[in-house]
């Protein structure tokens, strides 16, 4: 009898729960955000700990960074199946089973004895995480009311933007104070207290519960295609630069074949009845626009997200450990930027406008970033840090509600797929462009600059130094000069750190500007009104 009435109350409880989402709304947003913040973690936190790494298995660089690319590869090819997972299956049991998996995948990962077993386990982590993103992003724009889903986005932001600036100096902490293995194992208490939030507080909503119901047909062709086209993708992307692009036939093999696959996966899903991407939402206009804006703002943040280490470690001499601490006020700037975002457009203000001013923000740090020469002190750096992720905080809510609150909630799901499908991607495309444009510059610079200095003018630079002005370089090459024989010795360094850092400056200017050119697109944006168009 006591079991009866247990397992009669364990039901009223689900029905209630169900019934009324918003009653545990807050606990819901803490279960999906510990998965999805773990899951974003995990793409930046292992970085600083690759050389450890390297030499527990005795790899090469260029074998250890498989690493990070079979967790890119896994990731990018699950994040599109994620709507359609889920309405087969159920978007509860789907996020729980990830959720689950990924902490026994870190646990393998951190157990990993050797390198072919950690790519193989990065692999599994990469698909296991993939779903907590779009799923929990669908998750909390049906949990919270239309006139709170701006801070709903706010706070799904928070993990999302901040975990990529944070991982790297957390990780930095923990591989130095502990073990490098310790960056894997910390997931494990945090999973496993994020799968039960998620066991007690998220259930699916009736269209959930319908479409498991209904009878579906599995797009086995367009699976193939998402997985070849999106997979070789990945690949060309992440490693394509170390094999000097298409000088490498492998690289020109796997673009062939990935652009191909997608291909025919476009024309496979516009005439398939029940397809695994729905590629129709496209016809929204409101969701097209709201793509591509977030897409700029990706290629910003995550460019800054590669420039700013690589600028505070190669060129200014940083510890991994400092270059985090420098990095680390762009993160506080986001939290403000979307609690600011969040409290207004719960409040009923139109938000479309503070879209310009988060590009405007953007535009600012980075034409400041691009001023900064080798001397930069750590206070110069703050601020721009500061206004950078004040300005992306103010965007990335706003655009990620704009974006899905078009779509009707039958098609949430697969929207918030196919909106993280080109959000991972056109990352990926913009880390690859921002890399190669950096190694282009620099070694444009670098020709210049040889080219210029000459014994002759370094003979001039001796004569003319101390009487030049202006120029710092100048004033470098005449103490080289004035300690010849060494000087000239050390003319070739100080000629590439020159150039690097000229490249860094025409790559923070060449940012700047495709922020600035995007600030008056917020026009484009309709005013939130809190429904969606039941007609999409």
């Amino acid at each position: 009898m006591a079991s009866a009435v247990t397992t009669e109350a364990g039901s009223q409880t689900h029905a209630q729960v169900s019934r009324s989402p918003a009653r545990y709304k807050w606990l819901i947003a803490l279960a999906v955000m510990l998965g999805a913040t773990l899951e974003v973690l995990d793409t930046s936190i292992v970085n600083v700990s690759l050389p450890h790494m390297q030499g527990s298995f005795s790899a090469s660089r260029d074998e250890i960074t498989w690493v990070l690319t079979s967790y890119l590869v896994a990731n990018g090819i699950m994040i599109p199946l994620t709507g359609w997972i889920s309405a087969r299956f159920g978007r509860k049991r789907y996020f729980l089973f990830s959720v689950l998996f990924f902490v026994a995948t870190s646990g393998l990962c951190g157990a990993a004895t050797s390198l072919n077993q950690m790519v193989v386990f990065r692999l599994l982590q990469g698909a296991a995480g993939a779903a907590m993103i779009p799923s929990s992003q669908a998750i909390m724009m049906e949990t919270f009311p239309p006139e709170e889903q701006g801070l709903a986005m706010s706070v799904w932001g928070m993990g999302l933007l901040t975990s990529p600036m944070l991982g790297p100096t957390l990780g930095g902490w923990i591989t130095y104070n502990w073990n490098w293995r310790w960056n894997f194992y910390i997931n494990l208490p945090i999973g496993i207290f994020a799968a039960i939030m998620v066991s007690a507080f998220v259930h699916d909503p009736e269209h959930i519960r319908k479409s498991q119901a209904a009878a579906r047909k599995i797009d086995y062709l367009g699976i193939i295609y998402l997985t070849l086209g999106l997979g070789l993708l990945q690949i060309v992307l992440d490693r394509g630069q170390r094999a000097d692009w298409f000088a490498a036939s492998w690289v020109c093999i796997f673009t062939v074949i990935a652009a191909l696959a997608l291909v025919l996966l476009v024309i496979r899903e516009l005439r398939f009845a029940e397809p695994i991407v729905d590629l129709r939402i496209f016809k929204i206009p409101l969701f097209d626009v709201s793509v591509v804006i977030v897409l700029v703002m990706m290629l910003v943040v995550y460019g800054l997200n590669l420039l700013n280490p690589l600028f505070f470690q190669e060129l200014l001499g940083y510890s991994p450990w400092k270059s985090g601490l420098a990095v680390m006020p762009r993160g506080f700037g986001t939290l403000t930027g979307m609690l600011l975002i969040g409290q207004l457009s719960r409040r009923g203000f139109d938000t479309r406008w503070l879209v310009g001013a988060g590009f405007m923000f953007l535009a600012y740090a980075l034409w400041t970033m691009s001023l900064w020469s080798l001397d930069v002190s750590m206070n110069d750096v703050y601020w721009p840090m500061i206004c950078s992720g004040f300005g992306s905080g103010l965007i990335f809510p706003a655009m990620s509600a704009a974006t899905l609150a078009c779509v009707s909630k039958e098609r949430m799901g697969y929207a918030a797929s196919l909106y993280n499908m080109m959000r991972n991607t056109g990352s990926a495309i913009g880390v690859s462009l921002v890399t190669n444009m950096l190694n282009s510059r620099e070694q444009l610079h670098q020709a210049y600059l040889s080219e210029h200095v000459t014994s002759f003018s370094a003979w001039q630079i001796d004569k003319m130094g101390p009487r030049m002005p202006g120029s710092p370089f100048l004033g470098l090459m005449h103490g080289l000069i004035n300690n010849q024989p060494r000087g000239f010795g050390m003319i070739h360094e100080t000629l590439q750190h020159q150039a690097s850092l000229l490249a860094y400056n025409d790559m923070y200017r060449t940012l700047a500007t495709a922020a600035a050119v995007f600030i008056p697109a917020f026009i484009l944006l309709n005013k939130p009104t809190g429904k969606p168009s039941a007609a999409h």
